[in-house]
């Protein structure tokens, strides 16, 4: 239970950080490239049944 719902904040999370608004477009990808590996390591966990 605990990690669907951190897997669905992740998710909410990668999509705001995305640099698609005029203040975020300096940003480039590196806040969503961030979140991304963290939604990647999460994920591999949930399968491997650890989280």
């Amino acid at each position: 239970m605990l990690g669907t719902i951190l897997l669905i904040i992740l998710v909410l999370i990668l999509v705001g950080a995305l640099p698609t608004w005029p203040y975020s477009s300096g940003w480039g990808y590196y806040p969503s490239g961030g979140i991304g590996l963290l939604l990647i390591v999460v994920v591999v966990l949930l399968l491997a049944g650890r989280l």
